[in-house]
């Protein structure tokens, strides 16, 4: 506020001026706004607006500031308010009347809604190398445990007997639309703002398809309003990063759930697990819990973002300085899970035994059995309420389904035949030989699918 008073007769209250200062968060734009910068002067001398020579000791004053920040050597004062001001101020302190220039044609408004569609532009190049690093993880741990049989879930009770690959690439599956989300959110935020101005463009005769091509933007924004006062961009990625966050979530819900004594399906590396402060014996899934604690806290960073957009008039309000705080939380939060989770994975101890010996309990062949009735003529509601009353029967006399006689099976449907004793997990397994199933062959098949997948990443 202090910077910019020539319309003001008094000077800005301190406290306003604290409050309305945003330096303490928006420093870490300082690449990007001086990469747009660059960008403008450049295009500002090749127009003959300003001077090649003032356009050179820009670059050059702008160059000397991007090393002294990159060394910590850079002094941010809150009472310049915001990244633009500190380096401007810093760039006519070392360059003089050539630094008062660099405004000319463009406001603070176009300027940090450049800003942001840069950061934002590397955040889903990193969120998208995220993704496909924690895809690999996914598919190393399925890979390396293929044979490897467990119980398949529904409403938390055991259903029936899937291969541990095939539930590992459940999640493959969801990241994988992740990953298109955001790459759908980075074709929308490849749009280039700058020389819209305030909000109605800007008096001079610029080029802006040249600062679009030095910034590297495929196409520039077509409406100046629209273009200062767009944040849709952030909110789509902090859509993209909430739904991310909820499936990492998922998983983490799972891992803590199979690392206990009652599951005993996996055991955490030492490295990704904490000790109790009381209980000697304790062994806390500690990163796999603050995974899914700091899913609520993206959530609330989108709901707040889109709270505050809500009521906006055109075309730029303060109130869009909120969105970088909340949105940084978001960027940092998601790619710093993805990395920490893509180790965790890579460490974890599969216990194949305990697997195996939950699949053999809970009667989790019953739907076998109604197929195997339908194959014999049966329909399938009959074979489905056949097999239900011989479950309870088998419940009652305290047995598995396999170690009761083929008489006791006859009870409840004549056309149980000696056969019957050929249902087993493997057969189970199987038997779901369609495209998605968990059978054997469909999962060799979903893996080198996904490895395709994995190798298809462009560098970036």
């Amino acid at each position: 506020m202090t910077n910019i008073r020539g319309r003001f007769e008094k000077p800005a209250d301190k406290t306003a001026n604290k409050y309305t200062a945003s330096i303490l968060f928006d420093c870490r734009l300082y690449p990007y706004d001086i990469a747009g910068s660059i960008a403008h002067a450049w295009m500002l001398a090749k127009q003959g607006i300003i001077s090649k020579k003032e356009a050179n000791a820009i670059k050059a004053g702008l160059t000397r500031i991007l090393k002294k920040i990159d060394k910590g050597t850079f002094e941010f004062k809150t009472e310049l308010e915001d990244i633009h001001m500190n380096i401007e101020a810093a760039l006519i302190e070392d360059i003089g009347e050539a630094g008062r220039k660099l405004h000319t044609a463009r406001s603070r408004n176009d300027q940090i809604a450049l800003d942001m569609r840069l950061f934002t532009r590397d955040a889903i190049k990193h969120t998208l190398t995220g993704i496909r690093e924690m895809q690999s993880a996914l598919v190393l741990l399925a890979e390396a445990n293929k044979r490897v049989v467990m119980p398949g879930y529904t409403h938390l009770q055991r259903a029936q007997p899937v291969l541990f690959a095939h539930h590992l690439l459940a999640y493959f599956e969801m990241l994988q639309r992740d990953y298109d989300r955001f790459t759908d959110c980075l074709e929308r935020t490849d749009v280039m703002p700058l020389g819209s101005g305030a909000l109605a463009g800007v008096a001079y005769v610029i080029d802006r398809e040249l600062v679009a091509e030095e910034l590297g933007f495929s196409r520039i924004s077509r409406n100046s309003m629209d273009a200062v006062s767009d944040r849709d961009f952030i909110i789509e990625y902090e859509a993209a990063a909430s739904m991310c966050m909820m499936h990492l979530s998922r998983l983490a819900q799972e891992i803590t759930l199979w690392s206990t004594t009652e599951f005993g399906f996996i055991e955490l590396d030492d490295t990704y697990s904490t000790g109790s402060s009381i209980m000697p014996q304790k062994k806390n899934p500690d990163v796999a819990e603050l995974g899914r604690g700091k899913t609520g806290r993206v959530y609330g960073h989108l709901l707040a973002m889109l709270t505050t957009m809500k009521a906006l008039p055109l075309a730029y309000n303060l109130d869009a300085q909120e969105d970088k705080e909340g949105f940084f939380d978001t960027v940092d939060t998601l790619l710093s899970t993805l990395e920490v989770f893509s180790g965790m994975l890579a460490s974890l101890r599969i216990n194949k035994n305990n697997m195996r010996k939950a699949v053999q309990q809970g009667y989790m062949l019953a739907t076998d059995l109604a197929d195997y009735l339908v194959k014999k003529g049966e329909s399938f509601r009959s074979a489905h309420e056949a097999v239900g009353k011989l479950v309870i029967y088998a419940i009652k006399k305290g047995r598995p389904l396999n170690k009761l006689e083929l008489s006791e099976y006859r009870k409840f449907s004549n056309l149980f035949k000696q056969d019957v004793f050929t249902n087993t997990v493997k057969t189970s397994l199987s038997a779901r030989d369609n495209i998605g199933g968990t059978a054997p062959r469909q999962v060799n098949k979903a893996l080198r699918a996904a490895k395709k997948v994995i190798g298809s990443h462009p560098e970036i």
